[in-house]
């Protein structure tokens, strides 16, 4: 729709934003009546409010530009400003999604980010007829009341690929066959301590260290360290689907399946588990994701100040097997596929999230063009 009887204004002449007010601590509460906003969102509950009626809080200082809507009686810290306009020529929700359109956070200025008010008032902003708003934001909630669902949908998709995966990780090894074998990890494997050297940007081999993990447990290539090579290099050269074991820190139990390009040794935080040729390395790797395993993990490390798991602990560590490779290969093809297919849910999902996020950048501009 054209431009008719829209007007260029400055934000000042549109909208006021308003100091909020430091809320002593005694005064809030879990459960108060009403909701008590910080730069950022709602910081809890009072039983006093200090605006009556629905606003919209902008971030002053801290996370300065944030923006929320607020559907009622409410109280506004000092770090906040809170939007008050004439309600007989300004929708509330016409001025919410126009301030969005303004990447208020980038205006943000000093070593604790503020917002200086005159500055946003400068800003020249296109302002329809009140009937014109309201027709805008209908068209915008239906839009964006799909979006929400579209990303409704992906979540639960992903939700239940992850449950799907869980559930079956978690009952392969506490329900075993007749076929299994229950054995302590001292029986099963030797384990081999890593090299202590000071790591450099370039070198003949990458040196793989506790950070080197990722979420899934897999080998990073992010932020990757090398060292040059020394006498008794042959004893830490990794291979394909080694497994390597943190037993310090926060990471201390965590296990990395090592599946790289490159040459590489693994440094002295870390300790190679080297299984028995009857036993897949990728079954104990997914083994070690599971709560059995961590459940052991948490009581052979108790008591210590420092999380650490060390050899010892992990020779201690009671692992339930099937004794047939086929059968470990059957159950470790079942959780790579389950795991493939969470994964390709988690990129969707996130390609979803991208998408809806041009997709509402891009309908709010034509909103405020006047072509919706």
């Amino acid at each position: 729709m054209a431009q008719i009887n829209w007007q260029i204004k400055k934000l000042g002449d549109v909208l006021k934003l308003e100091y909020g007010k430091p809320l002593h601590k005694s005064k809030r509460k879990f459960d108060g009546l009403y909701p008590v906003y910080g730069a950022n969102g709602e910081k809890g509950r009072s039983d006093e409010f200090y605006f009556d009626k629905p606003s919209i809080i902008v971030g002053r200082k801290g996370s300065a530009g944030e923006i929320n809507l607020t559907e009622g009686k409410f109280w506004p810290l000092d770090v906040t400003y809170y939007v008050t306009f004439d309600d007989n020529k300004c929708d509330l929700k016409f001025i919410y999604n126009l301030l969005l359109t303004l990447e208020l956070p980038k205006m943000a200025k000093g070593v604790k980010p503020g917002i200086n008010r005159n500055e946003v008032y400068a800003i020249d902003v296109k302002i329809p007829p009140l009937p014109e708003q309201r027709r805008i934001v209908k068209i915008l909630n239906e839009i964006f009341e799909k979006a929400a669902k579209a990303k409704e949908n992906a979540e639960k998709n992903l939700q239940n690929a992850k449950e799907l995966f869980e559930s079956y990780l978690q009952s392969v090894f506490t329900q075993p066959g007749k076929d299994w074998e229950e054995s302590q990890m001292d029986e099963l494997c030797e384990v081999e301590y890593g090299y202590t050297k000071k790591a450099k940007s370039k070198g003949d081999y990458r040196y793989v260290r506790i950070t080197d993990t990722d979420e899934n447990g897999l080998l990073t290539d992010e932020n990757k360290m090398y060292i040059d090579s020394f006498d008794d290099v042959d004893k830490y050269i990794l291979a394909n689907d080694d497994l390597l074991m943190a037993r310090t820190g926060a990471s201390a139990g965590d296990v990395l399946l090592f599946q790289g390009a490159e040459k590489a040794v693994f440094a002295s935080y870390l300790i190679r588990i080297k299984l028995k040729k009857e036993i897949l390395s990728k079954l104990y790797w997914y083994y070690a994701k599971s709560k059995l395993y961590w459940d052991q993990v948490r009581q052979l490390s108790a008591g210590s100040a420092q999380p650490q798991f060390n050899g010892g602990a992990l020779k201690q560590i009671v692992f339930p097997f099937p004794k047939s490779i086929s059968k470990q290969e059957s159950i470790v093809l079942k959780l790579d596929s389950l795991s493939i297919e969470t994964k390709r849910l988690e990129a969707t999902y996130k390609q979803k999230l991208t998408a809806l996020e041009e997709l509402k950048k891009s309908v709010l501009k034509r909103a405020f063009n006047g072509e919706l």
